[in-house]
């Protein structure tokens, strides 16, 4: 992939050996040794990019921990086939893992100037199954619903009960959940028969979900 380099490879392939401790699905892994996440922090060294860290990405916004971005995708439960919705661009990274793991991802970033340029960043880099709009994550992407997964990288105080309503039946969503500089919980919330089961996967640290103008 033009940008990336066996350095910058080699590097990789010791964060994913160090998240075989924690995450079991082999096609997450293969996802996270396949994306160059230097490419989504631009201006970072390559050790820098590599560290199993959040890192600011500039309009209070940051790229999630390597191993947070890996333990939300493997709780998706992704066979290859789904419509993924993701809300919170961001750089695009979490698309890009996504996108080589579902069949379509549909992300919303509410930062306008974030949104545009993760949308380049993805088509420059070849990620072409990634829908990227700017928006209010509150509002989901109602015109692309049902999703078959919704996940979410900002913590709304409380579930959002729209994307509950997007999600399909059965369906799955990711999202952490509590208020800023709190204790926040990240959920999975499975929609079963009309029902919504919830799995609490542990303590998170987030920025908020702020809605759109």
């Amino acid at each position: 992939m033009k940008g990336d380099s066996e350095e910058a490879r080699a590097v990789r392939l010791e964060l994913v050996r160090d998240l075989g401790g924690e995450i079991r699905s082999a096609r997450v892994l293969d996802a996270m040794a396949r994306v160059p996440r230097q490419l989504f922090m631009p201006g970072v060294s390559l050790r820098r990019a590599y560290l199993d860290q959040a890192a600011p990405i500039g309009h209070g916004q940051t790229i999630s921990q390597p191993t947070v971005v890996a333990i939300m995708t493997e709780a998706l439960e992704l066979q290859g086939n789904e419509r993924v919705l993701e809300i919170g661009t961001g750089s695009g990274y979490q698309a890009a893992i996504l996108s080589l793991l579902a069949a379509e991802v549909y992300s919303v970033e509410v930062v306008k100037e974030l949104a545009e340029e993760a949308r380049a960043r993805l088509l420059e880099l070849g990620y072409t199954n990634v829908h990227v709009r700017a928006g209010d994550g509150y509002e989901g992407w109602p015109e692309q619903s049902p999703f078959d997964r919704i996940i979410v990288t900002a913590a709304p105080d409380v579930m959002p009960d729209v994307l509950l309503d997007e999600l399909k039946d059965p369906g799955i969503l990711v999202v952490p959940v509590g208020p800023h500089g709190w204790s926040q919980r990240l959920l999975r919330c499975r929609k079963e028969g009309g029902r919504i089961l919830r799995d609490d996967l542990g303590p998170v640290a987030f920025v908020p979900m702020v809605p759109g103008d």
